[in-house]
């Protein structure tokens, strides 16, 4: 696979099979982002688990110390008092059937999306809509509860929700390379130890089988997080 001039030049400031220290990592990582935008760190786990059976799925949500770095879209499907708080919170859109009619015509406009629990009847016919983009709610990720407010200020501040794909491999943003490598390491920090006090009863053998980051357009770089315990 051919590769950029500037990916190229990154990759020489990586030792290909090295696993380095989560701070020399990020550090290395803010260096090769040099593409003309701010450029997200993405950190991405692959875990001793085998996401087709339910006892060791591996899912939730933490709120990034630094934030993400982006401005969060944030929309709510609710009605009376729940509905009041999303407005005050700051949520884009707030609607009952208006907005179900509205996401269903394909409306996707939004990075979040909000409900409650006696709305789920309705938002759950939006599955085949919501699902495939990661955008259905779940009360694991905290976008289904009573606490409609909260939830917004949370994902406005920067929260993210962290999930196993088809290959038991996690992929979240853990901020933008212009945080700098401190930031960074507080936002990594809190990503890893959510993942590590989530590991499954059921789960085996060695936990973090592999972990890297990397920039949107650079190289990953591999990282030792023995730290960690798992």
């Amino acid at each position: 696979m051919k590769h950029g001039k500037l990916y190229t030049e990154s990759a020489k400031l990586i030792e290909r099979n090295k696993q380095y220290d989560p701070e020399e990592a990020l550090a290395i990582c803010c260096q090769t982002a040099k593409a003309k935008f701010d450029e997200t760190v993405e950190l991405h786990v692959r875990l001793g688990v085998d996401s087709r059976h339910a006892d060791q799925q591996v899912r939730g949500a933490v709120v990034l110390p630094n934030g993400t770095g982006k401005n969060v879209r944030v929309i709510a499907i609710c009605k009376g008092d729940a509905a009041k708080a999303a407005e005050a919170a700051g949520a884009e859109l707030v609607g009952d059937d208006d907005l179900v009619t509205r996401i269903s015509g394909g409306f996707l406009d939004f990075d979040v999306l909000v409900t409650t629990p006696d709305m789920m009847g309705k938002v759950g016919r939006l599955g085949k809509v919501l699902g495939p983009r990661g955008l259905m709610p779940n009360p694991k990720a905290g976008t289904v509860t009573m606490d409609i407010g909260k939830a917004i200020t949370e994902a406005k501040a920067g929260k993210i929700e962290y999930r196993l794909d088809k290959q038991n491999i996690i992929h979240v943003p853990v901020g933008k390379a212009s945080f700098g490598a401190e930031k960074l390491m507080v936002n990594l920090n809190t990503v890893l130890e959510a993942i590590a006090k989530a590991k499954p009863a059921a789960a085996k053998g060695q936990y973090f089988k592999s972990a890297a980051i990397a920039t949107t357009m650079g190289p990953g770089v591999r990282l030792n997080t023995s730290k960690y315990g798992v």
